[in-house]
Parts: structure tokens; sequence; C-alpha cells
């Protein structure tokens, strides 16, 4: 079966290329086993196995033996590392940017909707202006919008952040907006969904 190359940006192979790549690149002094980058991806092993074999053979990567393992990385010595991280950012980033920069609030869940969830789950289209979030919880307005700033300034994206109380993902009839997310694609960034 052929994978299809993301919306985001269909210069990669497949999505799962495109978030082992994410994984890595956006977390550059971490180290990562193959069963550890194919639990956290949801993928197969023999398909993590493939594509880490591609990206050590281009010196985008680099592992090191300890036991039986081996520990992979993102190779910073390659010159083509800082820019790629970059259109990764820019990219795949926002799941990874909004998950740590909002997750001091004490929200139930916060999701990205709107454009850029549409092109992570692979509807085609121009690249994305913003990035649309919905924040599920009591908390504070003034803190949402000071995380807002901080995963704008990491990715050089307007990050746009609306505010409903958890018990409105239940009762989405009485909110339209929440009605309308549930209805599109989104991804979860941070938390859980209510139950």
């Amino acid at each position: 079966m052929r994978s299809e190359a993301p919306a985001l940006l269909p210069i990669f192979r497949s999505r799962g290329q495109a978030r082992l790549l994410t994984l890595l690149f956006l977390h550059p002094d971490q180290e990562y086993t193959l069963s550890d980058l194919a639990r956290r991806l949801q993928m197969s092993l023999s398909t993590v196995h493939g594509e880490v074999t591609r990206l050590e053979d281009a010196e985008l990567i680099t592992s090191r033996p300890v036991g039986r393992a081996r520990l992979l990385r993102a190779n910073q010595a390659n010159r083509l590392t800082a820019p790629l991280t970059h259109l990764l950012t820019l990219t795949f980033g926002p799941q990874e940017a909004v998950g740590k920069e909002f997750a001091g609030l004490n929200a139930q869940a916060v999701l990205i909707f709107g454009s850029w969830a549409r092109r992570y789950e692979g509807e085609p289209g121009p690249p994305p202006n913003d990035v649309d979030v919905l924040v599920l919880g009591d908390v504070d307005r003034a803190a949402v919008y000071e995380a807002a700033e901080r995963a704008q300034a990491r990715l050089d994206l307007q990050v746009n952040p609306v505010v409903r109380p958890a018990d409105r993902w239940d009762s989405a009839a009485a909110d339209p907006l929440v009605n309308q997310i549930m209805e599109s694609p989104y991804v979860i960034a941070y938390g859980d969904l209510p139950e």
C-alpha cells in the first residue's frame, strides 16, 4: 500500500516520515530507540526501521549502540539540520509547540482546529496562515494569551486561542463553535477530551 504525502508539506514521502522527522528534529537533545519511535508515532516497527535506515544513510540522523539497542537522534553536524528543523517547525511544529506552551494552564484539553488541522489530517489546500486553538477547561484567560504569544514566537504563525468550559464538549449543540470543531478535523495538542 502506498502512503500519501502529507498535505502540510508534500515534499515528504509520507505523513509517517514527516512525523518521525518532527519528533527527532524538534527534540534534538533526546535519543530514541526504534521501539520508542514506533510506540510514540503509532507506526509499525518495520516502517520506522525503513525510514530510520534511509535517514541514517543520508546522515540526517545518527545512532549509537547501547547494549542491544541503538539510540537515534537528529544529526546536529549535518548542514541541512537547521533548515530542515525550521521547515518542520513551520509545518508540523504547531502540535508540539502548542502542546508545550499551553501545558501549564491546567486545561483538560487543548485542540488545534481550522486550516492547520485540516492540512495535518490530509485535506489539500494552501499552507495555513495561522493556528486556531481551543482550550477546554477553567483556565486563566491572561495565561492562555501568554501561552499563545509564546507558541506564536516559536512558530512564526499567528496563534488564535478560544476558551470554553470542558463541559461544552459534551453539550456541543449548545455551542456552535464547539459543534463546528467536533464535525471538522482537529488535533489534540495537550490533555484528553472530556468523556
